[in-house]
C-alpha cells in the first residue's frame, strides 16, 4: 500500500475510533438517564457498524505475516 494511501486510511481509522468513543459515551449517558431501551439498542448497533469498519481498515494497514 502506498504511503499516501496508508496515511489516508490511518486518518479515517482515527476518525472512526473517535466516533466509536463518542457513541460509547452517548450510550452510557443514555443508560444513566434512563432513556428508551430501543434508542439505546439502535445506538449500540451503529457503534457495532463503526467497529466493523474499523476492523476492516485496520486489517488493510497491518500486513498479513505468514509464519
Amino acid at each position: 500500500m502506498p504511503d499516501q494511501e496508508q496515511a489516508e486510511v490511518r486518518l479515517v481509522v482515527a476518525r472512526l475510533r473517535q466516533e466509536h468513543e463518542d457513541y460509547d459515551a452517548a450510550i452510557n449517558a443514555m443508560i444513566a438517564v434512563g432513556c428508551d431501551a430501543l434508542r439505546v439498542q439502535r445506538m449500540k448497533k451503529k457503534k457495532l457498524v463503526i467497529k466493523d469498519k474499523l476492523t476492516k481498515l485496520e486489517d488493510q494497514i497491518i500486513p498479513d505475516i505468514i509464519a
